[in-house]
């Protein structure tokens, strides 16, 4: 069974750090794009950032460069995204997802080469 665990949301003040946890199961993780995204509440789903298991390769959204960092640990077959700075724009549901696919170091996965979703994890970032 294919499964993306997300974890690792909850409430905390701005300027505030949060990790969240994306554990994959059931699917070749290596050789899979693994991307973060965020659904704020009437605001459309948007990619925040990306990391090639194969090669590496990091995206991030200009919302976010500089202060979200995307990294996977081989062991755990999880990918982190641990946010620093936080500001209450970042309150959203954020989902981790899957994609057999190939990236661009300047290309965030599109949502139509997703191919697992795990299911969300809700931050929220106060004022």
């Amino acid at each position: 069974e294919v499964q993306l665990q997300a974890s690792g949301g909850g409430l905390v003040q701005a300027g505030g750090s949060l990790r969240l946890s994306c554990a994959a199961s059931g699917f070749p993780f290596d050789d899979y794009v693994i991307g973060w995204f965020r659904q704020a509440p009437g605001k459309e789903r948007e990619g925040v950032s990306c990391i090639s298991r194969r090669d590496g390769t990091k995206f991030y959204s200009d919302s976010v460069k500089g202060r979200f960092t995307i990294s996977s640990d081989d062991a755990k077959d999880t990918v982190y995204l641990q946010m620093n700075s936080l500001k209450p724009e970042d309150t959203a549901v954020y989902y981790c997802a899957g994609a057999w696919t190939v990236i661009a170091p300047s290309e965030m996965v599109p949502e139509s080469e997703i191919d697992y979703w795990g299911q969300g994890t809700q931050v929220t970032v106060s004022s």
